[in-house]
């Protein structure tokens, strides 16, 4: 499979169409469109469906895209380390990552960042927005299931699931019972928890009767006995294995994973390529598990 091509395909996937991809990069609309078409005959696979406007990656394309979208930033990364050669990582570094992550492990990952960069001057802000990072100066973002943007690469270096839990002395509901639920934002109304088999039955009716905009103060609540929560298993696992929770189910929902993005359009520095370095190593599988156990030292 041409390399160059694969590139170009995923170039326009990303920015979801020809002229886009043609604009962001500053390469012929003609020449995208060839490497395309090349890798489509290459592979006897339709990966886009054309209209008169529009760009619709096929079944087949988005396979593909979101197979190698990852190996190329990879690819990108390691070759900025090897461009970089023995050039110690300097200057400033600018990093917004999101508040629960920020509560329970940037301090220590930036402490041991610092120690391990002495010549770069990390700045972390905390929040849950979607901050600009060309606008607002930052080097780097970590954001929980990202939207795809078309200004913005990178890949996920952590996952963690949901599941629900409560105080051992609250009770699973009986079939067609509802309990109380501390959730995280406003109470709202009732909801039910659809939970993976295994847990305490197929689903949990809850009525939200407290509303907190921390997880970390969701937990809190939930250890005092207020009421059932959802909640990251890393946050809970030493109070589940403590026995000050207790487990009813793990939430049947996708994976939650943390993402780590940078613009496409800046060469990937030093300093970037070593706080991805870092990441990595701190969380070589980046397992909830291994979040949990990060957490608990």
């Amino acid at each position: 499979m041409d390399l160059l091509a694969l590139a170009d395909f995923t170039l326009v996937a990303r920015h979801g169409g020809i002229g886009r991809a043609a604009r962001a990069a500053g390469r012929p609309k003609a020449t995208l469109s060839r490497r395309v078409a090349e890798l489509e005959a290459a592979l006897g696979l339709r990966l886009f469906e054309r209209g008169a406007r529009v760009l619709r990656l096929t079944e087949e394309g988005r396979a593909l895209y979101e197979r190698t979208a990852a190996l190329l930033t990879e690819l990108d990364e390691t070759a900025a380390a090897v461009a970089a050669g023995g050039r110690s990582p300097r200057g400033r570094l600018k990093v917004s990552a999101p508040l629960l992550f920020s509560q329970t492990a940037m301090g220590r990952l930036a402490a041991g960042f610092a120690l391990a960069h002495p010549e770069v001057r990390l700045e972390v802000s905390s929040e849950d927005r979607a901050v600009d990072l060309v606008e607002e100066g930052y080097d780097l973002v970590i954001r929980v299931d990202p939207a795809p943007e078309a200004a913005l690469v990178g890949r996920p270096f952590l996952r963690d699931r949901l599941v629900a839990v409560a105080a051992p002395g609250l009770a699973p509901p009986a079939p067609g019972e509802r309990v109380p639920a501390v959730a995280r934002g406003g109470v709202g109304e009732g909801a039910e928890w659809r939970l993976r088999p295994g847990g305490v039955g197929e689903s949990v009716a809850v009525t939200p009767v407290l509303g907190l905009s921390s997880l970390v103060m969701v937990r809190d609540a939930a250890l005092a006995g207020v009421g059932a929560a959802r909640l990251p298993v890393s946050l809970v696992a030493h109070d589940l294995a403590a026995g000050r929770l207790a487990l009813w189910g793990e939430i049947d929902a996708a994976p939650i994973q943390l993402w780590a993005l940078y613009p496409t359009r800046r060469l990937l520095s030093a300093r970037v390529a070593a706080f991805l370095d870092h990441l990595r190593a701190a969380f070589p599988t980046g397992s909830a598990e291994e979040l949990a156990a990060f957490l608990a030292d």
